[in-house]
């Protein structure tokens, strides 16, 4: 859908195409230069997630976070399905760019999958 571009959802986007590890709205809010509630913020985001622009990670404490995933050289397309990576000191949160290996039962066809591993980054291990 062709939505109109506002200066919230400009600097909301520049935000998040600059971060290397999702945010939350919490994050997003306190890093914007200009002033936005919180709930033209949770608006923006969950427009951005409809439009595929943006990705919404629900971490296993409840807390969201959103996050474009980059392309890397190594990886041409994203992998639609991916997992996420939660760092129990820093408390960021960052796609992972490699599968993960998981097997369902005979029978069970995976149309979505929303995980978040948890334990320390490398930054913080």
């Amino acid at each position: 859908m062709n939505r109109r571009n506002t200066p919230t959802k400009e600097a909301v986007l520049n935000l998040l195409s600059n971060s290397k590890k999702a945010l939350s709205q919490d994050a997003i809010e306190k890093q914007l230069d200009i002033k936005i509630n919180r709930a033209t913020i949770y608006r923006v985001l969950n427009r951005f997630c409809e439009d595929d622009l943006v990705h919404k990670i629900i971490a296993e404490d409840g807390k969201q976070y959103f996050a474009i995933c980059k392309k890397c050289e190594n990886q041409p397309e994203i992998i639609q399905h991916h997992f996420h990576f939660r760092c129990l000191t820093c408390d960021s949160i960052e796609c992972l760019k490699v599968p993960v290996v998981y097997n369902v039962p005979s029978g069970y066809e995976v149309q979505n999958a929303n995980c978040v591993l948890t334990g320390l980054c490398n930054e913080c291990s």
